[in-house]
């Protein structure tokens, strides 16, 4: 069964590396540059999941993600660095258009908070399997169903896509018209529609007797069929970014007092 993600199938550190060690480095690049503020942390955030992403060999699947937020977040900068309360110093005139820099200044910083939230989540969403994401989760102590509910989320449009794919194969060789003009489409489209549906009724029904037969709502512990291998360095890592949590959480409590 296929799944609707952008996970990127590749042999490196990072993709094995374990999916609750990706998590919390989303939380810790999102977390610390807002505690301790200022552009500095951004940047310095940005790089590492610049260089993380290059390790992952995933880095020229970023690139797209990257240009398209590019384009709005350029309508960003041109209308804070041209209309945005208080701004006073100009900064540049284009085209008979002043920049101002405190705009521009509270631009970038928008800018960067975007791209460190894009790196970062691209870093867990580029390398690491949804499936193997829930397990950690349910690992830990999240409760089956509801692992099974975000596990079966990652496969609802694929699964109707490729029912749709079959039910139309099979209606066109009944002589159906599928293709065409707009009006032979929609006219195509609602006997098509309810097979989908009533199929996905029926895969639900049966995927619900088959969970039933193999003790899914059973109270008794569940196994697993990987093993959990915990690797030293996933230790290491975690350590490290509550260590960087931490010292973010001290340096803005220390800036409040000062």
């Amino acid at each position: 069964m296929k799944s609707i993600t952008l996970y990127t199938e590749k042999n490196t550190l990072v993709h094995q590396a374990d999916p609750l060690c990706k998590v919390l480095y989303v939380f810790v690049a999102l977390l610390a540059p807002a505690l301790i503020g200022g552009k500095s942390a951004s940047v310095g955030m940005i790089f590492i999941s610049f260089v993380i992403l290059g390790i992952g060999r995933v880095l020229r699947k970023t690139m797209p993600l990257l240009g398209f937020s590019m384009l709005i977040l350029a309508t960003v900068v041109i209308i804070q660095g041209l209309f945005r309360q208080g701004n006073i110093t100009p900064l540049f005139s284009l085209g008979g258009l002043i920049f101002y820099k405190e705009g521009l200044s509270y631009a970038l910083g928008v800018v960067l908070n975007v791209v460190n939230i894009i790196l970062s989540f691209a870093i867990l969403i580029l390398t690491t399997k949804p499936s193997d994401m829930v397990e950690a989760f349910v690992r830990i102590g999240l409760s089956p169903k509801l692992g099974y509910v975000m596990g079966s989320v990652f496969q609802i449009v694929p699964q109707m896509s490729e029912s749709m794919e079959t039910i139309t194969d099979a209606q066109r060789s009944r002589g159906m018209e599928t293709e065409g003009k707009l009006m032979t489409r929609m006219k195509a489209f609602f006997p098509l529609i309810s097979p989908v549906v009533m199929n996905s009724l029926i895969t639900t029904k049966e995927r619900a007797i088959a969970l039933e037969v193999r003790g899914f709502c059973s109270t008794d512990k569940k196994t697993f069929l990987s093993e959990d291998k915990k690797r030293p360095a996933d230790q290491a890592v975690k350590i490290i970014l509550l260590a960087v949590l931490a010292a973010a959480l001290i340096w803005r409590v220390v800036s409040w007092l000062a």
